[in-house]
C-alpha cells in the first residue's frame, strides 16, 4: 500500500452512475426488441427470450426507481 492512499472498505466506494446504468438498461431493452423483430434468423423460442430479458430489464428500471421514489432504497 502507498502511503499517501487512504485506507477505504469496498462498502464506502460508490458504485457507478445511477442515471447512466439506468439509460444503459433501457437502450438495451430497445435493442433486443429490435433485435426480435428485424431479423429473420429468430425462431419463435429466441423471441421470447429476448422479449423476457427486455421486460425483465424494464421492470427492473421502474421498480428501482419506485423504491427510490419512496425512500425504501439508497
Amino acid at each position: 500500500m502507498a502511503g499517501s492512499e487512504p485506507v477505504t472498505s469496498p462498502d464506502q466506494r460508490k458504485p457507478g452512475h445511477r442515471r447512466a446504468g439506468r439509460i444503459g438498461a433501457i437502450l438495451s431493452a430497445a435493442v433486443l426488441v429490435l433485435m426480435m423483430f428485424n431479423n429473420n434468423e429468430v425462431s419463435g423460442i429466441e423471441k421470447i427470450w429476448l422479449g423476457g430479458i427486455a421486460a425483465f430489464l424494464v421492470v427492473a428500471v421502474i421498480g428501482d426507481t419506485i423504491l427510490r421514489r419512496n425512500g425504501l432504497r439508497s
